[in-house]
């Protein structure tokens, strides 16, 4: 199992996170790429929150197909068009990963792939074989 690391002689985090995570030699490792809010019939998600759902249904699904849930997920990163809404962004994270707390970097840019994308989340996640 992971080991989520936030040492008294770091700055405790701000929201939900981990400062980092040691991982075990020979886990397996899932690599996921940047998840936006479009549903499985590509259809896009309207608004920051609502593409936020989805874009951690996305994660949870290639957690369960790869065989791993979320307390596998071990680093994510955030990426989000829209500084403003970041409490909403926060709202859904702590909603969709509970109290678990992985690795996270969060970066506010100025623009996703496709304009309407809102926000777009990748990750990486491991399993102890």
């Amino acid at each position: 199992m992971p080991q989520f690391l936030n040492p008294k002689s770091v700055v405790q985090p701000s929201s939900n996170y981990a400062q980092g995570v040691l991982v075990a030699p020979g886990a397996r490792r899932l690599i996921l790429s940047g998840q936006v809010g479009v549903r499985p019939d590509g259809t896009l998600c309207e608004g920051l929150e609502a593409q936020t759902e989805q874009v951690f249904d996305n994660i949870l699904a290639l957690l369960k197909e790869a065989g791993m849930d979320v307390t596998n997920l071990v680093k994510i990163v955030t990426y989000c068009t829209r500084p403003q809404e970041l409490a909403a962004v926060r709202r859904v994270r702590a909603h969709k990963l509970g109290n678990h707390t992985p690795a996270s970097t969060f970066l506010i840019v100025p623009a996703l792939a496709n304009p309407d994308y809102l926000i777009e989340i990748e990750g990486e996640a491991v399993q102890e074989i």
